[in-house]
Formats: structure tokens, sequence, C-alpha cells
């Protein structure tokens, strides 16, 4: 689906997942600064939008996902998961309830599969999934922006900013007055600069919450009754998990970044066995050439590490 807002002075168009929005327009370095001092938006209109409505919707939810949200309050932002029986995950969801509605922002692509899921899942409950990626489009406002969210039918306040839900036939309109736009890519520098995981980045079909920090926001370790939650449990109580995510300071003299699935080794050992791979990487207007990557938990801490034939150092976001 692509967006109206290509039609932006500037706008070069993202590919691979994030197709059909700008992954920038003419200036990567002053976007990130701007979102960082709270100005401007940045177009997420290819992220698939889903919705549940009925009066069980909130302790129906709250038998199938990760977080605890059976009274959750209106307007309250969480993350939840979708785990597979073995702990896996699944889905990602980025939620808020309006009161009436319990809203929902995937990654692109994904919101067929659990539409698909959830409605198998309804049996007797008093609830309604859609997918209404036709009809809503997400847009981000960093934090500190005093962009009016008028004309939004959902909002998530967010630490690092707010999530509109925003009618699509109306995009261009609705973000008129929301200051200069901001690309993907910038987006992605200050997600990866705040360890925040994306589902099929940070994520494969082995990955545990505990791995990449999601038990800190989107599990509830004091609920149970959800697909998967045995495993979450007897890792967190008995165990630790076998790969852990790490922040990774690149070398800058390199000129290109390693993309996703880059190996990482042991820069003392570049000829070595991997240790695991790149999941995500960026150019920063502050930190230069940074990037998250999965490694083996035992991978020592202060290591300096060689993602391709780039090194880089540790910051550590899940402990050993």
């Amino acid at each position: 689906m692509k967006s109206p807002l290509l039609a932006l002075p500037g706008a070069v168009p993202a590919e691979g997942t994030d197709e059909g929005v700008a992954a920038h327009y003419g200036d990567l370095f002053r976007e990130q600064r701007n979102l960082s001092r709270g100005t401007g938006f940045v177009d997420l209109s290819h992220r698939g939008v889903v919705t549940v409505t009925g009066a069980d919707r909130l302790s129906w939810l709250h038998l199938l996902i990760t977080q605890h949200v059976s009274a959750l309050p209106p307007q309250q932002a969480t993350d939840a998961l979708v785990l597979s029986a073995n702990g896996h995950v699944e889905h990602a969801l980025y939620l808020v309830d309006d009161g009436t509605t319990t809203w929902a922002h995937v990654e692109p692509g994904t919101q067929e599969a659990l539409v698909g899921y959830l409605d198998s899942m309804r049996f007797m409950y008093r609830v309604e999934v859609a997918d209404v990626t036709a009809d809503y489009a997400v847009v981000h406002l960093p934090a500190g922006s005093t962009a009016s969210a008028e004309g939004a039918a959902a909002v998530r306040e967010l630490p690092y900013g707010r999530d509109l839900f925003l009618p699509r036939a109306g995009l261009a309109e609705l973000t008129a007055g929301y200051g200069p736009a901001a690309g993907v890519w910038a987006y992605e520098a200050l997600r990866i600069e705040g360890h925040r995981p994306r589902l099929g980045f940070e994520t494969d079909h082995r990955t545990i919450p505990h791995e990449v920090d999601w038990l800190n926001t989107a599990v509830h370790l004091q609920k149970g009754c959800y697909r998967g939650q045995e495993t979450v449990a007897r890792v967190h109580n008995l165990g630790r998990p076998p790969r852990r995510l790490v922040f990774l300071h690149l070398d800058g003299t390199e000129e290109v970044l390693p993309p996703h699935g880059t190996e990482v080794r042991l820069a003392s050992d570049p000829e070595g066995r991997s240790l695991g791979f790149v999941t995500s990487s960026a150019r920063h207007h502050e930190l230069g050439p940074i990037a998250l990557a999965i490694v083996k938990r035992n991978v020592p801490v202060d290591a300096v590490l060689l993602a391709g034939t780039v090194p880089g150092t540790q910051d550590v976001i899940v402990p050993q």
C-alpha cells in the first residue's frame, strides 16, 4: 500500500519490509535531529492495523497474549506478544484501548496471519476482530511534539512519542500541520539507539522474549494462561536464555553498514566460529554507525566483536 506522503518533496521510497513509505526525505541526519528535538513526524502507514471490539475483548485478549490487559485502562498504551506453544515469538502487538475498541499496529504484512489466529480463538466470546489496514494508517510523533492529535481514531502515548491511528483517506491533510516529515531510516536509527527490538529484525523462528529484552516491556511475569507461558516461566525462574541482544558501537571508518544477517565473530578471532548475527544497523546523527545484534549468551561482554569486517564494542542489553 503506497503512502500518499511519498509525494512530499525529496521523498525516497524505502525497500524491503518498509516498502510503501519514505526511507528519507533528502537529509537523514537533519530528520533524526528534528525527531530528537520533538519536531516533525514519521509516516508508518505501511504497518498493519488490527482492531478488536466487543464486550469481552480485553478479558479474551488477556488469555491469548503475554501482557496483562484484562483491566487495561482506556488510553494506556502497552506492548504484547503472541507466542507459539514452545514459547517462540510469532507476533508483536502495539496496543491501546479507547474504551470500546482495542487498537493494535503490527509489522507490515503480519496482520492477516494475526487476524486468522485471533479469529480461530474466538469460540463463544463476544468479540469481533478486523484487519482495518485499508482504512487506518499509523503516524508517529516524537516525544516533545506539540502537534495536535485531533482527527486520530486512537492514540498510543509512549515515553518516546505518540503513535496515532489516522483515517487513511485523510492522511495527507491530517499530517500537514505536524512539521517536517522524517523517513523510516531516521526512525530506525532512534529505535536502535533505544534498544527497541522489532519483529523479523531482532527475531527469528527460535526467538524467545527473554533474548531481546521483551520481558521488560511486552511480558507480564505474574500472569499465566497463555500459549507459551510455560517456557517463559521456566527460562525466567530456572535458567537463562541461550542468546542475548547487544548494542554495537561500530567502527566509523567503514563506509558500508553491515546488513541484517551479517555474521558476528570475535575481533580477536576473525576466522573463528560465528557467535551470532547483526539484526539492525543505522547511521546515527550523534553516535555514528550503530547496530543491534543477537549473540550467544556466553560471549564476553567486554569483547570487541566483528560484524562482518566492521569492529564494534558492546553495550549490554540482556545480561549474561
